[in-house]
């Protein structure tokens, strides 16, 4: 596709891997994302390139119960493509895999199909390689099936051991390991002590935490090669000259608990809001003083810099 083309099309394919459904959102982003538009002498598109931030990990394997994880995984189970569920060794029903089904599985406002063969157009105009487009789903369906793998305790210890192997044998596959050395690997991980390496035994309920580390870890940085690749393909080496730069951040949210991420979120767009009041409100508002032009004072709502202010004063505070 044109540079036009393939920089509109980065969006669906973000939102794929990094939007999800919360309480408040069907289409939320859960990372945030800052992209350059470059443009040359002339004014004509050069080239971009994107910069993600903190992409919400625990969505990969826990959702509330009036939310969902990201979209791919149900534009996949849509059966669009049947040849995906042959291909992933996955079943069209999420409720066949907790990870992905512990809230909706469905959203009114979304045609999962449809979203499907918008997803995998776009990953073609981005110029994706077929082997790195397989890569993509087969790792996410490892993801799915990691969700499946069962694991008892050893009789008379604590020591935890596979229940069976074929959801394993599965993941490997997808992930092209073997099955054998993933199950070796995660109940009996290797540690380094000192200048060594030691082998530790782990319960049933570490394995299980270690799955799921497993899962998110393969999946942010999965999602973090993408964008590598999208700004591969965007960077044309063509000279530039000015950029315009538009910030996408996560989805701000109140609860009445709020997730550790979602504090974390809110905390971001708070420090980002005070930035831009402070911009165009208050330093604007000074310069208008200064040159004596007449305007109508701008409440720009409810300052929160004492919160901010609490939050960032937590390490003196509590001698974290």
């Amino acid at each position: 596709g044109t540079l036009e083309d393939q920089i509109i099309q980065a969006n669906p394919l973000l939102e794929a891997f990094g939007n999800a459904k919360t309480v408040r959102n069907d289409n939320s982003s859960r990372f945030g994302k800052f992209i350059r538009i470059h443009f040359g002498t002339t004014g004509k598109l050069a080239s971009a390139d994107i910069e993600t931030y903190l992409l919400e990990k625990s969505r990969v394997t826990f959702q509330l119960a009036s939310e969902r994880s990201y979209h791919i995984f149900y534009q996949i189970m849509s059966n669009k493509k049947p040849e995906l569920i042959d291909l992933l060794l996955i079943s069209t029903n999420p409720y066949d895999f907790p990870y992905v089904s512990q809230g909706e599985v469905t959203v009114a406002s979304i045609d999962d199909s449809e979203e499907l063969l918008a997803t995998d157009s776009a990953v073609d105009i981005l110029g994706f390689s077929p082997d790195e487009k397989v890569g993509m789903y087969k790792l996410t369906g490892a993801v799915m099936h990691y969700g499946n793998m069962k694991f008892k305790q050893k009789q008379r210890e604590e020591q935890a051991e596979p229940d069976n192997t074929e959801v394993a044998d599965k993941a490997g596959y997808l992930m092209g390991l073997n099955s054998a050395d993933l199950l070796k690997a995660l109940c009996y991980p290797r540690v380094k002590v000192g200048n060594e390496y030691v082998t530790k035994g782990q319960n049933v309920q570490q394995v299980y935490n270690s799955v799921g580390a497993l899962a998110k870890s393969v999946y942010e940085k999965m999602f973090l090669w993408m964008v590598t690749r999208i700004n591969q393909q965007l960077d044309t080496k063509q000279p530039r000259q000015h950029f315009i730069g538009v910030l996408d951040i996560a989805g701000f949210e109140i609860f009445d608990f709020n997730s550790l991420e979602q504090l974390c979120i809110n905390f971001t767009n708070e420090k980002l809001q005070q930035f831009f009041n402070h911009h165009m409100f208050v330093l604007e508002q000074e310069e208008y003083k200064k040159e004596g032009i007449e305007w109508e004072f701008i409440d720009f709502g409810m300052d929160l810099a004492a919160c901010i202010e609490l939050i960032e004063k937590v390490e003196e505070n509590f001698s974290l």
